[in-house]
């Protein structure tokens, strides 16, 4: 099979749609298949084989991120060359406009991940009050699709709910084999020069913005101080706009000792970050899927977070971790309880069978059977277009052979 991916974001842009495409796509060339991913021009990227650099309006924009330039004649140009069996799009709006375009004129089967909440992004550029706008808007991009693709089945629920007419898949992002497998001395190195003498390490992945919700982690590691001293530190591994504003608060918090601010870090050495802690923290309310969750689940350590959607499907009380309401007080209460009652031993083996689910080998063949599907749905309404409903082909055969 042969594959288009497109995309509005892709390396060396660090974030989850990124993550997502590159991942999917190794998984599919793994299995045989033909990958050619569209993505954006950045400054400092790589060439590769098979990925189509097409131009950026603006780049270096909000921590690296690319405007990307999807009237771009290459990418019809290089479209062109290809006999693409299935177009998979990762945006609704720019590229995800662009593969409706190329879906309709080259009669390519066409599928949509809906990865990103855009709503909850929308304050960043001034337009928060689009957000009730959002439902049509997605009815309206998804409408010529074959298929949908959610990344948990919260979101699916979601589309549903707004009632996007294409039938619904869940689809979450794979996490590669190398993720099972820290490396375990990297991670005690880790653990020695963070600890210095202290017992426990915990440790946070995210870009640090304002939608991460980290202040409420910093605002509860006040509360952990106040009640068990400081035998503890947090490790925030990630950048963003909102660094300063943090490192300041946790100043005026007094816990500028028990916070590191590690800055951004490969995604290799994520899992040596993640195996190194006790216990893995997150506040975010704007996952559609809890990635880094499962990647510190892989690395073998379990996770306490808010409740939220990209955690509920993911998070298993008592299994692989725990949520909690978005309390400061019932959070600092949850981590001391679980350190109190020693339960990390449990919680790590539960973390562990959790992460097995996403393997990645294991969710590029649930996409192929995706696109297979894409592929019927496309036939048979090409098949309605030109002879009419199925019971009206059966009349036309017949009468052919009287």
């Amino acid at each position: 099979m042969k594959i288009a991916m497109m995309t509005n974001s892709y390396k060396p842009f660090v974030a989850g749609v990124p993550i997502s495409v590159e991942r999917l796509t190794e998984g599919l060339r793994r299995m045989g298949h033909e990958v050619v991913v569209f993505a954006p021009s950045y400054d400092m990227q790589e060439e590769e084989k098979d990925v189509v650099r097409y131009g950026s309006l603006l780049r270096n924009v909000a921590g690296g991120f690319s405007v990307p330039n999807s009237l771009d004649p290459i990418i019809e140009e290089r479209f062109r060359e290809e006999d693409f069996d299935v177009i998979h799009v990762h945006h609704p709006m720019m590229m995800g406009e662009a593969a409706r375009y190329l879906s309709k004129r080259y009669e390519v089967p066409l599928v949509f991940t809906y990865h990103t909440r855009y709503e909850q992004y929308l304050h960043y550029v001034g337009l928060s009050g689009l957000s009730r706008l959002m439902p049509s808007y997605l009815r309206h991009c998804t409408a010529p699709c074959d298929l949908v693709i959610a990344p948990t089945p919260l979101m699916k629920e979601y589309l549903e709910g707004i009632s996007v007419k294409p039938p619904v898949s869940v689809l979450p992002t794979g996490i590669p084999m190398d993720s099972f497998s820290p490396d375990t001395e990297k991670a005690a190195q880790i653990r020695r020069m963070y600890l210095r003498g202290r017992k426990h390490l915990f440790v946070s992945v995210s870009r640090l913005a304002k939608e991460k919700n980290v202040e409420f982690l910093i605002r509860s590691v006040k509360l952990i101080k106040e009640r068990r001293g400081s035998d503890f530190k947090l490790l925030l591994v990630g950048d963003g706009p909102e660094r300063k504003h943090l490192q300041r608060l946790a100043e005026e918090l007094g816990v500028q000792e028990e916070i590191v601010f590690v800055g951004a870090v490969t995604n290799e050495e994520i899992r040596n970050y993640c195996h190194a802690a006790d216990l893995f923290l997150f506040a975010s309310r704007s996952e559609t899927q809890g990635i880094v969750l499962i990647e510190s689940m892989a690395a073998g350590t379990p996770v306490l977070t808010v409740r939220a959607t990209g955690t509920e499907d993911v998070v298993i009380c008592g299994e692989n971790g725990y949520m909690t309401n978005v309390s400061e007080m019932e959070f600092s209460d949850k981590l001391m309880d679980i350190l109190e009652k020693k339960e990390l031993q449990i919680l790590t083996e539960g973390a562990k069978k959790t992460a097995e689910n996403y393997r990645s080998d294991l969710i590029a063949a649930k996409a192929e059977k995706i696109y297979m599907e894409a592929i019927r749905r496309r036939a048979r309404k090409e098949e309605e277009r030109h002879f009419g409903k199925r019971g009206d082909v059966v009349y036309f055969s017949s009468a052919m052979h009287m």
